[in-house]
């Protein structure tokens, strides 16, 4: 499958931007009559074929619809605080889009090292990702949010926060998660989640806990609870 992205597109005729145009044509060398997909990252995959293959405004007639591709039985919002190497939040974007997640919302946090995204950039990274993992919905990516409004933000699901405070009581991720149920889980900085943070967490219904014995980076933790998730269900 040679999948692109076109958000705003129509039919049965369509005309792809300069970008994918030239990446059919050009890098793919497709010509007239040749097939292709395109999926508009909310969850519909077209079938199409070249028309007019233009390497700056190729035009492709779309020939049968799937709607709801692949779509799975829950949703996952993963709040995770960037990384001071923006390196790393990148790579969980794109493996995160990869293994499938709905929303990511980049959070502000008390021990936050990092207070400027750039989210074209992180969108850029998640379009990559779903076409190149062949899927139909792209994630929404949020603008950089204070965790105490990710805290206030209204949500139908369970809602988890991961902390390594010792102390504090916690279960494991597996143990509060349900298949087809509704996903929302904090990841905190390198320097955790403040306390009073945790405490609000608590307050506004968050359970906590634990990603298992390792004590991971923030992106991995976030990529594992996505994966943990993904997980229970497959079953």
């Amino acid at each position: 499958m040679l999948l692109f992205y076109a958000p705003d597109i129509t039919t049965p005729l369509y005309t792809l931007d300069e970008v994918e145009s030239g990446h059919c044509v050009r890098v793919l060398r497709l010509r007239e009559g040749d097939t292709l997909n395109i999926t508009d990252g909310r969850g519909t995959l077209y079938d199409a074929e070249v028309v007019d293959p233009h390497p700056k405004r190729c035009s492709v007639r779309i020939v049968a619809e799937h709607h709801n591709w692949e779509q799975r039985p829950y949703t996952l919002t993963v709040a995770v605080a960037p990384t001071k190497n923006i390196d790393r939040i990148e790579w969980f974007v794109e493996k995160a889009t990869e293994c499938g997640i709905d929303r990511i919302i980049p959070t502000l946090c008390d021990h936050s090292e990092r207070k400027v995204v750039k989210g074209e950039r992180l969108d850029k990274i998640a379009i990559s990702a779903m076409k190149q993992s062949l899927k139909a919905y792209l994630p929404q990516i949020d603008p950089l949010t204070p965790l105490r409004e990710v805290l206030a933000m209204p949500f139908e699901g369970t809602k988890l926060i991961a902390h390594c405070e010792e102390g504090l009581p916690r279960v494991f991720i597996g143990e509060e998660l349900r298949k087809g149920e509704n996903v929302l889980v904090l990841i905190g900085p390198e320097g955790d989640f403040s306390p009073e943070e945790i405490a609000l967490a608590r307050e506004q219904g968050f359970r906590e806990v634990s990603l298992g014995e390792c004590r991971l980076r923030t992106e991995t933790a976030a990529l594992a609870a996505a994966m943990f998730t993904a997980f229970v269900n497959s079953n």
